[in-house]
C-alpha cells in the first residue's frame, strides 16, 4: 500500500535527490571495483558510509519537522517530480 503523507519544498527535493542519485552512483562503482586498489576502495567505503548517513539523517529530519505518518513494517518515498512523500507499507 503506498499513501501520501506530506510534502518537501523544492530545495528539501533537491538535497535528497542529490544524496539519492550520489549513494547509487557509489553503490554502482562499489559492484565494479575490487579491493586490489586499497586507496580507492578505502575512499569508496568511506564516501559511500558518510552518503548514506547524510541520506538517512535527511529522511530523520524531514520526519521529524513534518510528523510523517511511519509504520514498523514501512518506508518512505519521495515523488522527486512532485515533492511527495509516500509511506509503503506491504499491507
Amino acid at each position: 500500500m503506498k499513501k501520501e503523507v506530506g510534502r518537501v519544498t523544492e530545495d528539501e527535493r533537491d538535497e535528497i535527490q542529490s544524496l539519492f542519485e550520489r549513494r547509487n552512483g557509489l553503490n554502482e562503482l562499489a559492484h565494479i571495483l575490487t579491493a586490489n586498489n586499497t586507496d580507492l576502495y578505502e575512499r569508496l567505503v568511506k564516501d559511500l558510509g558518510e552518503t548514506t548517513s547524510k541520506f538517512q539523517n535527511w529522511w530523520n529530519r524531514m520526519a521529524s519537522k513534518y510528523q510523517w505518518e511511519s509504520s514498523e513494517d514501512g518506508n518512505w518515498e519521495i515523488d522527486f517530480n512532485e515533492c511527495k512523500i509516500y509511506l509503503v507499507t506491504n499491507e
